[in-house]
């Protein structure tokens, strides 16, 4: 079976619009929430975004960036298994708000009601340190 390419997995992830994001807490146990990709989907191994900056995960980022993302597509034509995503990688918090206008979205208003200029807001770039796939009988991993 062929390889995906980081291209060839951008655009399957075009259509995954909800990832999970793992992260240690305090503790060091893992905890998970959703997140939206917010339609950043031009995928070059680098994923983005936004929180309040006094939030859990963004204690968690802080103190030990090292996170996973999972994403899981819905079930393929004709009932074929879903695709898959783990990602591996380092998150960053950026505070630059002339960065969050590459990636914010009309859509981040409905959590961000002030847009960029949201008290609080701060951007998230997850670099990918590896990417596996599942996609139907194939699998493999992706150099990002």
């Amino acid at each position: 079976m062929a390889q995906l390419t980081l291209s060839d997995l951008s655009k399957k992830m075009a259509k995954l619009d909800f990832a999970m994001l793992a992260t240690h807490d305090a503790s060091g146990a893992l905890t998970a929430r959703p997140m939206s990709n917010n339609g950043d989907v031009d995928y070059d191994g680098d994923s983005y975004f936004f929180a309040y900056e006094q939030s859990r995960k963004i204690a968690d980022i802080r103190a030990h960036p090292q996170v996973v993302l999972s994403y899981t597509g819905a079930v393929g034509m004709l009932g074929g298994p879903p695709l898959f995503i783990a990602i591996e990688g380092h998150a960053t918090l950026i505070q630059d708000k002339s960065q969050f206008e590459a990636h914010w979205t009309k859509d981040l208003d409905r959590y961000f009601p002030d847009g960029i200029d949201t008290p609080g807001v701060v951007m998230i770039r997850i670099h990918a340190d590896r990417i596996r796939y599942w996609d139907g009988g194939e699998e493999g991993e992706v150099a990002a």
